[in-house]
């Protein structure tokens, strides 16, 4: 189990803020829960909106690539840069900031670390009734 810093958020918003900084998104989208906080610390950092929907090139972010349920649905919106801050497979059409271990059980700064095996149990429990 990895718990992830506040210190390694700031690290991935700057990073995205550095690679981002000369585009002209129309604002930023953060898909809930985990993306939104990326959104929200971008969307200050680059002085652009914060957006409630993706839209046309717009930034789009979220914490995790994992299965790229959550991010197919922005693939085909014209102009979209996708970031996440980490992904567990090889990066394809999108950008992330860190690649890491497809088993490995992530706990972010804003989640409840005392909670963390007891949601990593249900995930595993719901992902093995869909296989």
């Amino acid at each position: 189990m990895r718990l992830l810093s506040w210190d390694e958020f700031n690290h991935c918003v700057k990073t995205i803020t550095d690679l981002c900084v000369k585009k002209d998104f129309s604002g930023v989208y953060g898909f809930p829960r985990g993306g939104l906080c990326l959104a929200v610390a971008i969307s200050h950092s680059l002085r652009i909106p914060l957006l409630n929907k993706p839209q046309p090139n717009s930034l789009v972010v979220d914490d995790v690539y994992e299965t790229g349920q959550t991010l197919k649905q922005v693939k085909d919106i014209p102009g979209v840069t996708a970031f996440v801050w980490l992904s567990k497979v090889e990066v394809k059409w999108w950008k992330a900031i860190e690649i890491c271990d497809a088993e490995e059980w992530l706990v972010f700064p804003w989640e409840n670390p005392a909670f963390a095996e007891q949601e990593k149990m249900l995930f595993n429990l719901t992902r093995s009734k869909i296989s």
